[in-house]
């Protein structure tokens, strides 16, 4: 039983670290690149955010709550622990800003990719959605530093 917890408190760890990583990554690349202005970059940067997004990000979403649940009942936690309940409000909220930051990469994208294919400058729209993704991401990150902190310190109150 030891080992098997070993193991989940692994994964769980290993999870954490690539949304964390991976979320500031997007976030240093995708800056990068818009202040190039350089359409192409800009086009594939974009590109490969979404493939980061869905390939490391959504993988560790969908294992975190998973591996959580199973390390709460491994370990004994009551699930109405103060740390553990805000933790998962922290989660819930992460989501629902990583969800919309998720479809507007998606989109910034699809317009860099166009004024590449037609050789012209971003579009108005471009820079508007980035600035929603930039407001919007800070609080997703926000929400993950909160919780790698609830999982560390496990606080009592």
């Amino acid at each position: 039983m030891i080992a098997f917890y070993f193991v989940l408190q692994t994964i769980h760890e290993i999870g954490a670290a690539v949304l964390l990583g991976t979320g500031a990554g997007i976030a240093f690349f995708m800056v990068r690149a818009n202040r190039t202005a350089n359409v192409q970059i800009i086009s594939q940067t974009a590109r490969d955010v979404m493939v980061a997004d869905l390939l490391f990000t959504a993988t560790a979403v969908v294992l975190q709550p998973i591996t959580g649940a199973l390390l709460m009942l491994a370990a004994g936690y009551d699930w109405r622990a103060g740390w553990i309940v805000l933790a998962l409000i922290f989660y819930v909220a992460a989501g629902v800003f990583w969800l919309p930051v998720l479809w507007l990469q998606s989109r910034l994208g699809a317009l860099a990719r166009e004024a590449a294919a037609a050789g012209s400058p971003l579009p108005p729209l471009y820079y508007r959605l980035y600035r929603i993704w930039c407001a919007l991401s800070f609080p997703a990150f926000g929400a993950v530093l909160a919780i790698f902190w609830l999982m560390t310190a496990k606080p009592v109150f």
